[in-house]
Order: C-alpha cells, then sequence, then structure tokens
C-alpha cells in the first residue's frame, strides 16, 4: 500500500515521493488553455508544412494523367477569355486529362468547370490570401495550402503539362517556375503552353529580343513554350509530348535490358 501511495507511473516515466506531480497529464492537458505562442513558432511551423504535403500527396496520388491551368481569377464569366477557359478545360478532359487548376474563379473556375461539365476530373488546389477566396463550385477534389511553396510542388509532381492562359503576376510566377524547372533539367521535360498569342505574344517576343540578345538564356530556351490560339492544338502538343516521353521511355529501357543481357553473358562466358 504504500508503495502505491509514493510511486505514480505516467506512461513510460515514473515518479516516486516528492517528484510526484500534483495533477495527470490529462489534467495539465485539459484542464487549462496555456500559452499559445507556440503556434506561431518555426518548429510549428515545420510541422504544419509538412501535414500540407501529406494532405496534397494523399489527395493527388492517384490521380491519373494531369494538366495544370493557370490563369487569372479576375476574368467574369461573361469575358470571352473566360469561355476560352472552358472550352480548353473541355477539351482537356475529353482527351483523358485531369484538370488542375489554383482552384479560384475566373480563369481557374472556367478551366474546372468546362473538365466537370465535358466529364472529367476537376481538381482544385487553393492558396491561403489575406482576401477571401473560396474554392470555386466546379471541383470534384479540392485542398486550400497555407503555403505557396507546397502549393507550387502539387502542380509540379502531378502535372504532365501546363497551360497557361491570360493572367496576371501569379500566373507569371506559375509560368516562369515552370520554365526554370524545364530549363534546368529539374522536371522531365513537359510542354508548356501559352494560350493567346495577343495577349502573350509581346511577352515572348521579349524574352527572344531582349533576353536571349543580352545572352542570358540559352538559344534553344524560347522553344520551351508553345504559343498558340487553338484550343485543339493544346491537346495536340500535350498528346504529341506525351507519346514522344513514352518512346523515349520505351528505347531507354531496351537499351538497360540489352546491356543487363550483355552483361549477363560476359559473365556467364568468363565462368
Amino acid at each position: 500500500m504504500t508503495e502505491s501511495r509514493n510511486v505514480r507511473r505516467a506512461g513510460p516515466l515514473t515518479y516516486r515521493g516528492e517528484a510526484i506531480p500534483e495533477t495527470t497529464t490529462d489534467q495539465r492537458l485539459l484542464d487549462r488553455r496555456g500559452p499559445t505562442d507556440w503556434v506561431h513558432t518555426d518548429p510549428w511551423r515545420v510541422l504544419r508544412i509538412q501535414s500540407e504535403f501529406v494532405e496534397g500527396f494523399g489527395l493527388l496520388s492517384e490521380v491519373d494523367q494531369a494538366v495544370s491551368v493557370f490563369g487569372s481569377a479576375r476574368v467574369a464569366p461573361d469575358n470571352p477569355q473566360y469561355s476560352l477557359g472552358r472550352t480548353i478545360g473541355a477539351k482537356l478532359a475529353e482527351a483523358g486529362y485531369t484538370v488542375i487548376t489554383g482552384g479560384g474563379p475566373g480563369m481557374m473556375e472556367a478551366a474546372n468547370r468546362g473538365a466537370q461539365q465535358a466529364g472529367g476530373t476537376s481538381i482544385g488546389l487553393g492558396i491561403e490570401l489575406p482576401f477571401e477566396q473560396a474554392l470555386n463550385d466546379y471541383i470534384d477534389m479540392g485542398v486550400t495550402f497555407r503555403y505557396f511553396f507546397v502549393r507550387k510542388t502539387m502542380f509540379v509532381k502531378y502535372s504532365q503539362a501546363f497551360v497557361v492562359l491570360p493572367g496576371g503576376f501569379g500566373t507569371m510566377d506559375e509560368l516562369f517556375e515552370a520554365i526554370t524547372l524545364v530549363q534546368t533539367g529539374k522536371v522531365t521535360r513537359f510542354p508548356v503552353v501559352l494560350v493567346g498569342s495577343e495577349f502573350w505574344g509581346g511577352l515572348r517576343d521579349w524574352i527572344r529580343t531582349t533576353l536571349l540578345y543580352e545572352g542570358v538564356i540559352s538559344p534553344h530556351d524560347p522553344d520551351l513554350m508553345h504559343l498558340i490560339d487553338d484550343p485543339d492544338e493544346v491537346v495536340d502538343i500535350i498528346r504529341k509530348a506525351h507519346v514522344d516521353l513514352a518512346r523515349r521511355e520505351f528505347e531507354f529501357d531496351q537499351v538497360q535490358a540489352t546491356a543487363a543481357d550483355v552483361e549477363a553473358a560476359e559473365y556467364t562466358s568468363e565462368s
């Protein structure tokens, strides 16, 4: 009896005598709120960032071939560009691609809407902003991130192509992120398609006449982007790129298999 009064076991911990705490672990957890500063510290942010990666990977890991579509949140549904976004979303869905957008209004909503109404899978990856921007109503699966860099990782990891509709700073940020990753070989070379020669033509020309002229990019770098107007051509470019990629992967596997056979034969003859 004396042992039970003077000993307390709390999980793997053992306390005796004066070291025994006056309250249990559950009491300390539940009786009061305690300080809140810890939720704004970097160690806690690391866990929050980790949880966002887990949620994003969990949502998207079983998605079939997908295309990320970027564009302005400020385009109204009565704008002809909105109609263009719907058409491209629908054509991608009809071609068997899942459509991933930033989940917001405007061109993002248009692409999600077109994909969903065409019977495809429509996904939205939203972002927490100082002003309210909920996920649009044409999303089959969606998640809202706190951190831009986690969201960008999801776009890159689970997309086989980028389609860039007219947009502002955010759209250009995503565009140049994609081009940089392709240029530096950080991701498998996949198509980056700009839609709207009237809108994007000036940027394309500036890249060719200024960046290339000044020698800050390589001669082939402007070719990393396709600039087109026809929605059907968007799908054709993406399909062709995937056929070419599949062919290169098959040829690489054949070379590897042949090399393995030769090595095995040489080993057998030496034995």
